[in-house]
């Protein structure tokens, strides 16, 4: 296996897929061991990096892993790169790792372990492919292994693998790591339940018996386990497909207007200024689908067709022809028929699978803010490249982690995962967040600092039976 360990940019070109990948789990679970680990034994650290570690290991005395020299590491000082980090000896901002194998390029986003950073574990895990739970064989499942699958759960993370730790401290016994392993199916499926569309979007975990400390099933199958048949952490990373870009593609084209282009004499001096005297371009990513010259899309809030008239792809510049399509996670400036209001924060959709325009949402929180939220508060709402002001009109309930139940409540605390009821200040186009995690995702924001107060997963509610909201009978009857 060849790996490399070059500059970001360059260790992504030389393989093939990119994959995202998360890590969580508690304070002094092993979880920057283990990415020190995985880093270490993949060959993906720079030789003055290393030798770095292993003077500092050396002068602290640690003794229990050896680089190819004999010379004492301690993995953690590879991935604890703040100095408050080493001197408190946990996680506590996310720390993102680039390396790359033979099969894949991976980023990977280290996030904290302990309870007050989780507002940071979301942050990780809201754009991964994977997350690698880590779980101390000999303390089991704990509230905090629960709160990380819970958000895992919620964020829709496509494939979770826990890594059950420390099994070398326990004399690699198959029983230990068996009853951890049953623990966590049984809390995923709960936890899977209680989310709609999670058991589609999900498969079950993928669980590891590892020990970080010696290497054991990190990039090799470990001796030290003969009664675990699956493959090591690494080759499990390297297979795993990448979901989300797929279903990305079969979802209905969304692309959320960043700004709009007017160029008035602004052009490179080799630009015709003549030719662009008219020009109107509305730029922004593909969120998902796909776009042709030629579609017809929806301009939302208001629902307007027209027909867009060029693509450009603003990397190359080039125009795309009709039959070519830009796709999901590409950034495009686009020009449509006829003159409509189209302005950033507006979304074009696929005329067919327009997007919901509501100004009442039911919306999952994960509260990230040390003061509780309660009905009545103002809070501003970010949806793609809009925000407005919005009101806090209800508390739903609050997901107890110990029986996975959702309980009635007045308010969510720090930590808490729950769902609220919120009025928005206008109309906005969104999407159920089970049918889209880029459209049917969202913020709350503290209007008077701009800090983020929570991340917010869409739920849209079912459509009556033989009916839609457009409905002559819904007209009819209102």
């Amino acid at each position: 296996m060849t790996i490399t360990a070059e500059a970001p940019e360059k260790s992504m070109r030389s393989s093939g897929t990119l994959f995202r990948l998360a890590t969580a789990g508690s304070v002094d679970d092993g979880k920057s061991t283990l990415v020190g680990r995985l880093l270490h034994d993949a060959q993906a650290i720079l030789t003055d990096q290393l030798a770095a570690v292993a003077r500092t290991s050396a002068e602290r005395g640690f003794g229990e892993s050896f680089d190819e020299e004999g010379q004492p590491l301690d993995l953690a000082l590879l991935t604890d790169g703040l100095r408050s980090e080493r001197e408190q000896g946990i996680t506590i901002d996310v720390a993102y790792r680039y390396f790359a194998t033979d099969k894949r390029s991976f980023v990977l986003a280290d996030c904290p372990g302990h309870v007050q950073y989780t507002r940071n574990t979301v942050t990780g895990t809201s754009t991964a492919d994977a997350v690698v739970l880590l779980v101390d064989v000999r303390n089991g499942v704990v509230e905090q292994t629960r709160r990380h699958l819970a958000v895992a759960t919620l964020l829709r993370v496509e494939h979770i693998i826990v890594a059950v730790n420390k099994i070398d401290a326990l004399s690699y016994s198959e029983d230990a790591f068996r009853a951890v392993e049953t623990e966590i199916r049984q809390v995923s499926r709960d936890l899977r339940a209680q989310n709609a569309g999670a058991e589609r979007a999900q498969a079950e975990p993928i669980v590891v018996p590892v020990s970080a400390l010696r290497g054991d099933n990190v990039v090799k199958v470990s001796e030290n386990t003969p009664w675990y048949t699956g493959e090591a952490l690494l080759p499990v990373l390297e297979q795993l497909p990448d979901a989300d870009a797929e279903h990305r593609l079969e979802e209905p084209m969304r692309l959320p207007v960043q700004t709009v282009i007017r160029p008035q004499g602004g052009l490179a001096p080799e630009v015709d200024a003549e030719a662009f005297t008219d020009f109107r371009g509305y730029a922004g990513q593909v969120a998902a689908g796909r776009l042709s010259p030629g579609d017809t899309v929806r301009i939302q809030p208001g629902g307007h067709a027209t027909e867009v008239t060029a693509v450009r792809r603003t990397g190359l510049q080039q125009d795309l022809v009709p039959g070519e399509a830009a796709s999901a996670g590409e950034s495009v400036v686009v020009e449509l028929a006829g003159q409509y209001d189209v302005a950033r924060g507006s979304v074009l959709t696929a005329e067919a699978a327009p997007a919901q325009e509501l100004d009442e949402l039911t919306v999952r929180l994960a509260w990230l803010n040390e003061k509780p939220l309660v009905p009545g508060d103002r809070v501003l709402f970010k949806h793609g490249t809009a925000t407005v002001k919005a009101l806090v009109t209800e508390v739903d309930s609050r997901l107890d982690l110990t029986t996975l139940s959702a309980d009635n409540a007045e308010q969510l605390q720090l930590n808490d995962i729950g769902t609220a009821t919120i009025k928005l200040a206008a109309a906005l186009p969104v999407d159920d967040y089970v049918a889209s995690k880029r459209t049917g995702a969202s913020l709350l924001i503290d209007p008077a600092d701009g800090n983020t107060l929570a991340a917010g997963l869409i739920s849209l509610p079912e459509a009556a039976e033989g009916q839609d909201a457009g409905s002559d009978e819904d007209w009819l009857s209102s």
